[in-house]
């Protein structure tokens, strides 16, 4: 209970200022109105009007819970209805970029590692792509797609959860598999080791903890990447077309409901990373 204290206590303090800014926000429209009818409220009567309007500002917390539990509960997971059935558009897409991201970020740490000319070459043209916006690359990627013929929506989705998610695992596997010193390089050279068996029985391993701490960044920048691309692409599946429908036809609490289904996506994302990081660790005999 003592180690929940600190984290119930940022929480508490988040919940209160979300209420507060709910209150000052969602009260423009009760003033109004009866400014419009004529009366006057007091402070007594506008909270209770702020935490219930069908279309505030900022919705309350229990607003936007009770539309989360109505998007997941209330319709079936097949309905294009249901936060369930988005979510699962959005991690298929975010999946796909993921696994292309770990594979690009770790081929290229193995050539970055294995032959300086690629660590001149390719390392700083990885780091000036990460300075480029991707909400100004997602319509090029889109447009590019179309000219080639790629009428798959799911591509230029994954292409951008790709380029979001394959930098950390690039700089941590590249810091991993440089991470044995000199001493076990040598000791491996003194045995007769090739470059390859090195290469698998000391880099690979060494570089793990680093592999898995990446994947964790690496998840939730593929997520982001996704919704990112279900916006300019038109999609009417997935969370980031959820937000975008709320926001176009002034529904904010299917935006917010939206917006914290991709929250508690992320966060059961890196925890199933996590897992896998610990179950890896067990058979490799390393203490947890």
């Amino acid at each position: 209970m003592t180690r929940a204290m600190p984290v119930l206590t940022v929480l508490g303090a988040i919940f209160a200022l979300w209420y507060l800014a709910a209150i000052w926000m969602n009260a423009t429209w009760v003033y109004d109105q009866a400014q419009r009818a004529g009366t006057t409220v007091t402070l007594a009567q506008v909270i209770p009007q702020t935490m219930a309007q069908a279309r505030p500002l900022l919705p309350p917390p229990h607003q936007v819970a009770a539309e989360l539990w109505k998007g997941v509960t209330a319709q079936a997971i097949t309905s294009k209805r249901s936060l369930v059935y988005h979510g699962y558009v959005t991690f298929r897409g975010t999946m796909m970029g993921f696994a292309l991201g770990i594979v690009l970020g770790v081929a290229l740490a193995m050539a970055i590692v294995r032959f300086r000319v690629m660590e001149l070459s390719v390392m700083p043209w990885a780091i000036i792509s990460q300075t480029i916006p991707i909400v100004a690359l997602a319509p090029m990627i889109l447009t590019v797609s179309n000219q080639i013929g790629i009428d798959n929506r799911e591509v230029p989705k994954a292409i951008i959860s790709a380029y979001l998610s394959f930098f950390p695992v690039l700089v941590s596997m590249v810091k991993g598999l440089r991470s044995p010193d000199h001493m076990q390089l040598d000791l491996l050279s003194t045995y007769g080791a090739s470059d390859g068996q090195t290469f698998r029985k000391l880099r690979l391993p060494a570089s793990l903890p680093y592999f898995f701490a990446s994947l964790k960044v690496a998840i939730a920048a593929a997520l982001i990447g996704t919704i990112v691309g279900e916006l300019p692409t038109g999609a009417i599946e997935g969370l980031g077309a959820r937000m975008l429908i709320g926001s176009q036809f002034g529904e904010p609490l299917i935006m917010w409901a939206a917006l914290f289904a991709a929250a508690i996506l992320a966060g059961g994302l890196i925890l199933i990373v996590g897992l896998i990081e610990r179950m890896a660790q067990a058979r490799m005999g390393v203490p947890a």
